[in-house]
């Protein structure tokens, strides 16, 4: 370790506070909770800061890494907040560092405590941690927040659900309505995700809609009927239980067999597998109404990518099944004729295969992407409120409904 450190030394870190280190705060009658920057995400914001304090006095192959903490924790701070660390030294003794650390949002300071750093050499680290890696053998998982029943079908009122063996299909059946998604299709979806973590013997499940329409997305007049609370509430939900399709033993193809928009498409594109017809089209059209979308983005964004992320979701444009396919945002196209005999097709394939090879190869792969929940759609769902509490977002829902144009403010 180089000399020159000194008490009083100081290392200032920014952060803006991501889902990532948030905490979702639930209580009985409280509906939608309270999303705010977790202890852990504070405590490792002030622990970062001494590590920066110290990163100009170590020697080539020196790293620090905290021994000790003691914080408490002051103040609440929501999603998408800038906050600050403070680490001012306090004592140098040899390789052992005293710290004191001060947390702030933009209003309050969050946080204070103590922190206690040790330099050590990374190599002979490195070392004892591979050696320790080899005596280690528990297996990757995917976090699950399914809890699963067992025996018969639960009742559902809005989506249809036929069983034959191994196979189980699922319409959307709110034809004249598009299938679009309510407060009562949310309460089906959770029963019945909860039934399928419970029923492993049903390996495969194809899921479409009723009439012409796969899923026209949230039913927009009952969003107009919510408080802010309630809509908040429910679209944790609706992002829970598509992130939910990921964790199922089962693998999900969605036969897309025409619109697919804002929640619509989300529910499409959480499947494991996406086959659409060729009249069948795609988009994120909440921008349109004043709002950006409330869920999904992290799951559009890692099929998609970035670009075609930020274009469907800030233009609102559909596109076509075509487009879809080029763009990997569905795995094939074909004639509206066939698509039902298509994917039935392709679900017998998938049943001839060996089924623990199936579940296990469908959980690695979704595993490999991080063993930690994703949990953007808090900020999703953050930035879904702010701007559904907005007069922009009235007129939205206005234009909407009177089937106009929409005149948004412009501020």
């Amino acid at each position: 370790m180089r000399t020159g450190l000194e008490i009083g030394h100081t290392a200032v870190l920014t952060w803006t506070v991501g889902a990532e280190r948030t905490i979702h705060l639930q209580a009985e009658g409280v509906p939608g909770g309270a999303v705010v920057f977790s202890t852990p995400g504070m405590i490792e914001l002030m622990e970062h800061a001494a590590r920066e304090a110290l990163r100009a006095f170590l020697e080539p192959g020196e790293e620090s890494v905290g021994v000790h903490v003691d914080v408490e924790h002051l103040a609440a701070t929501p999603v998408s907040a800038h906050v600050r660390g403070e680490a001012r030294v306090t004592r140098v003794d040899g390789r052992l560092i005293d710290f004191q650390i001060t947390a702030f949002d933009q209003r309050d300071q969050i946080g204070r405590g103590s922190h206690r750093r040790a330099v050590i050499n990374l190599d002979k680290f490195s070392r004892n941690l591979r050696e320790k890696a080899t005596q280690l053998t528990a297996p990757a998982a995917c976090s699950g927040s399914v809890a699963p029943i067992s025996g018969d079908l639960p009742e559902l009122r809005e989506l249809a659900v036929q069983v034959n063996g191994p196979l189980a299909t699922v319409t959307l059946s709110r034809p004249k309505k598009l299938n679009a998604i309510t407060v009562q299709m949310t309460t089906d979806w959770e029963r019945l995700i909860a039934w399928l973590a419970g029923n492993p013997e049903v390996r495969v499940v194809i899921i479409t809609g009723a009439g012409s329409a796969f899923c026209a997305g949230d039913d927009v007049k009952e969003v107009a009927g919510l408080d802010i609370a309630a809509a908040e509430q429910l679209s944790h939900r609706q992002a829970r239980l598509f992130l939910a399709f990921e964790q199922l033993p089962q693998i999900i193809i969605a036969a897309v067999n025409g619109v697919a928009l804002g929640g619509g498409c989300v529910a499409a594109y959480s499947c494991d597998f996406r086959f659409a017809a060729t009249n069948a089209v795609f988009g994120m059209p909440e921008i349109k109404l004043g709002w950006p979308p409330g869920y999904g983005l992290a799951q559009l964004t890692n099929l998609v990518g970035k670009a075609r992320a930020l274009d469907l979701c800030v233009t609102g444009r559909q596109i076509s099944a075509q487009i879809a396919l080029a763009w990997g945002l569905v795995h094939d196209v074909v004639p509206q004729q066939r698509l039902e005999s298509e994917v039935r097709a392709f679900a017998d394939k998938l049943l001839t295969l060996a089924p623990a090879a199936l579940r296990e190869t469908k959980r690695l792969i979704h595993a490999d992407e991080g063993v930690q929940p994703k949990i953007t759609y808090l900020a999703d769902t953050a930035g879904y409120i702010r701007c559904l509490n907005t007069k922009d977002a009235q007129e939205g829902i206005a234009a909407f409904t009177e089937k106009r144009p929409p005149q948004f403010s412009g501020q």
